[in-house]
């Protein structure tokens, strides 16, 4: 069966050409005549709801019924009586009996936005209308039969959710009869410029103003831009940008003032907000870096424990030359004992620790280099810092630093504290 894909575009307001789009869209086409059960993933924002209207539009089922219904809008109180209607008297506030969604939409299809957010009790009534086609209205004993075509929607983990008990197994199933994956916007590429022109020139059409456009270094920032609100995010940022700025030619630093991340570090990414730190994150990132550094002293150890193995067991005499004298001289300082295996290849020129007078630029690397390598420093530092700071007490202490009690005590004992 061909499908003219551009048609449906137009047709349903779609922009974009990327491949995963297509694909969506080319895949809602083909399982459209048939009754399948279809579920949409993909994240918040990213235009779920147009792929039901494909399906039904292009249905046996197009001259019935469409309704879209949220779940996650709906209190789970009235649910039920939502989807499968309830009769007079059946709780406080039925003066009469009433139709549900399911019974409305016979012949149809009922599109389930936000499927994930069903209470567990109504997940066990929809299972039922997917199986029989039967379904109970609240406060009746009476089995009715109903003919609905579901395509459900989610934009959480179903996976997870079913591993937390908080969506059925069975279920699930049985609405993945055909996955439809929509792509978020950040992997869409130029689609990305296309959808904000498009915003662009539907605000300046409505405010009768002219359109406002970005420059190559603005377009390139939003095709990068990662963009967790999607297409929804995207159209309010045209929008703003539209209404706020006076120069109708928007540059980088313009357009940086509406993309939140962007906007707290432009060109280094943060390691927390400055709104929502509080104790508990330093803590966390204090801990990563103690980690880090005796991590990397412990590295530099076993590094020139290697070195010296390596050239011990080596069958050839091998020499070292003036090159690798310098990166010996690097790796093992001053304080350190050079291995003798080691020592006795090294030219005697090499072995001295003075740097030459007319080499700046081998004078800032070593400088680089020191400083950078040169842990014992930094860490008898951090180690003095957490004894002060809880009293000389070395559990405590090592509980801060993010190692046992037992290292601590080897740790100060090495470093003679």
């Amino acid at each position: 069966m061909s499908v003219n894909i551009q048609s449906i575009k137009q047709r349903f307001g779609i922009i974009g050409n990327s491949s995963g789009l297509i694909r969506a869209i080319n895949i809602a086409y083909q399982v459209a005549p048939t009754d399948l059960s279809v579920l949409i993933n993909g994240e918040s924002g990213v235009g779920k709801e147009n792929f039901p209207k494909i399906i039904h539009q292009f249905s046996p089922r197009k001259h019935g019924a469409y309704i879209a219904v949220n779940c996650g809008a709906i209190p789970e109180g009235t649910i039920d009586s939502e989807l499968f209607g309830h009769e007079k008297g059946a709780f406080t506030g039925a003066t009469e009996s009433r139709k549900g969604y399911f019974e409305v939409a016979n012949g149809g299809t009922i599109f389930l936005d936000e499927v994930g957010e069903l209470p567990l009790p109504s997940q066990v009534r929809l299972l039922r209308v997917l199986e029989t086609g039967e379904f109970i209205r609240v406060g009746s004993s009476k089995v009715q039969k109903t003919d609905v075509r579901v395509v459900a929607a989610t934009n959480i983990n179903i996976q997870k959710a079913i591993s937390e008990n908080k969506f059925r197994e069975d279920l699930f199933y049985r609405l993945n009869t055909v996955p439809i994956l929509v792509p978020p916007l950040r992997e869409r590429g130029e689609d990305i410029l296309l959808l904000f022109r498009k915003f662009a020139q539907d605000t300046a059409e409505k405010y009768r103003m002219p359109s406002v456009k970005l420059t190559h270094d603005a377009q390139h920032m939003i095709v990068n831009y990662r963009w967790p609100g999607n297409i929804r995010q995207l159209k309010n940022v045209a929008e703003q940008l539209s209404v706020i700025e006076q120069d109708r030619e928007i540059d980088m630093d313009s357009i940086v003032k509406y993309l939140p991340s962007i906007n707290q570090s432009a060109n280094l990414p943060a390691i927390y907000n400055e709104k929502s730190v509080d104790e508990k994150t330093f803590a966390s990132e204090r801990e990563i870096l103690y980690k880090i550094l005796f991590d990397m002293r412990s590295d530099m150890t076993d590094l020139k424990k290697l070195v010296a193995e390596i050239l011990e067991k080596s069958d050839h005499d091998i020499e070292i030359n003036e090159e690798n004298a310098g990166i010996i001289k690097k790796l093992y300082k001053k304080e350190d004992i050079i291995p003798s295996v080691i020592k006795h290849r090294i030219p005697q020129q090499n072995i001295s620790y003075d740097m030459p007078d007319d080499s700046d630029d081998y004078q800032d690397t070593e400088a680089i280099i020191e400083e950078s390598l040169s842990i014992e420093d930094k860490e008898k530092e951090l180690i003095i810092k957490a004894l002060e700071k809880h009293g000389g007490k070395r559990k405590l202490a090592a509980l801060e630093l993010g190692i046992s009690e037992r290292t601590l005590y080897r740790k100060i004992k090495e470093l003679n504290l």
